[in-house]
């Protein structure tokens, strides 16, 4: 069994995810204007379903082996998450296919005003994130 040892760089990954997660929630908070079932701005719902996806792929980066599903020099795609995924259990697969389907898809691209997508997504990322600091604890621990 192969040796773990502590790395400094996901640690830091995951300190970075969450940064990116509390700017999302600040645009949400300061910019979107918030009524009680919607949202007034399209921009920064985008703009904040977009931040808080970036922040999940970079927890993500750091705790699964994204890299060893991936052809010399590609770009990963959402079923290589997927895959490097499935390895891991179902809990993290369902995590990030309705962090994408709510972050990605629906703020991201269609800016959605509903006040309930865009707290779903925001917890999916959350989970996402505590998923993943765990598991980078883990591997630094061992």
């Amino acid at each position: 069994m192969a040796k773990h040892t502590f790395d400094p760089a996901k640690d830091n990954s995951i300190s970075e995810a969450k940064r990116y997660l509390e700017n999302a929630r600040k645009l949400l908070s300061e910019k979107a204007g918030k009524d009680v079932e919607f949202y007034s701005d399209k921009k920064y719902v985008r703009m904040a379903g977009n931040t808080a996806w970036n922040g999940v792929l970079i927890a993500l980066n750091a705790a699964l082996s994204v890299q060893d599903f991936l052809k010399k020099d590609a770009r990963p795609s959402i079923d290589t998450y997927k895959l490097a995924a499935r390895k891991e259990g179902h809990l993290i697969v369902n995590l990030i296919n309705e962090g994408y389907n709510h972050l990605h898809l629906l703020m991201g691209y269609d800016g959605t005003l509903s006040v309930s997508t865009v707290q779903r997504g925001i917890q999916y990322a959350q989970e996402t994130l505590d998923w993943c600091e765990q598991g980078t604890q883990k591997t630094n621990t061992l």
